[in-house]
């Protein structure tokens, strides 16, 4: 089974929406692999942020909230993290086993710190790990600029050593193909 991970697409981290590398166009792509993911019946688990202990992303305020711009519906599941990785300290391994998701398909914000952190951690725990190499941003750091960031981490993603599975590194118009393929072939 496959389950699509949207992590940190939070109010707070797109303050202003420029903030974050082609805000728009990540917020289009999320919504096409989600819209995809709902019409093949797959599960859809939005991970957020609580930011309490850097006093940012504080839950039940509006920047702890997913982008408005992004569709949401009451079947997806939602992960309160507190580290970079969304599988510590959380429910997130329960849920997937429970589910029986093998596959995860990983797209959001920050390219540098949650999703590499939760990318890394999957690997090791032997998910095949597919990421929307268009479907996840940052930010300009000191020293890099964050198109060669999301360059350089889709790069490292695909050439990493695997463990069970490789790393598979594919835009969202490739991912949304391929699950309309495997629905044709059944």
């Amino acid at each position: 089974m496959k389950a699509l991970l949207i992590i940190d697409m939070q109010l707070g981290s797109f303050n202003p929406y420029s903030s974050r590398f082609n805000t728009l166009n990540i917020i289009a792509k999320i919504n096409q692999l989600s819209s995809s993911f709902r019409r093949e019946k797959l599960q859809i688990l939005f991970i957020k942020h609580n930011g309490t202990k850097e006093n940012y992303l504080i839950p039940n305020t509006p920047e702890f909230d997913i982008l408005p711009e992004l569709t949401q519906d009451n079947t997806d599941v939602t992960v309160i993290k507190e580290a970079n990785d969304a599988f510590y300290q959380t429910e997130l391994q329960s849920i997937l086993k429970q589910n029986n998701i093998t596959q995860l398909y990983i797209c959001g914000c920050a390219t540098d710190y949650c999703v590499d952190a939760t990318v890394k951690s999957a690997l090791t725990k032997e998910y095949e790990i597919f990421i929307a190499s268009d479907a996840h941003t940052t930010a300009n750091r000191p020293y890099i600029d964050a198109p060669t960031l999301i360059n350089h981490h889709n790069w490292l993603w695909a050439d990493m050593t695997p463990t069970k599975h490789k790393i598979t590194v594919l835009s969202t118009d490739e991912i949304v193909t391929s699950l309309l393929d495997k629905r044709q072939t059944k």
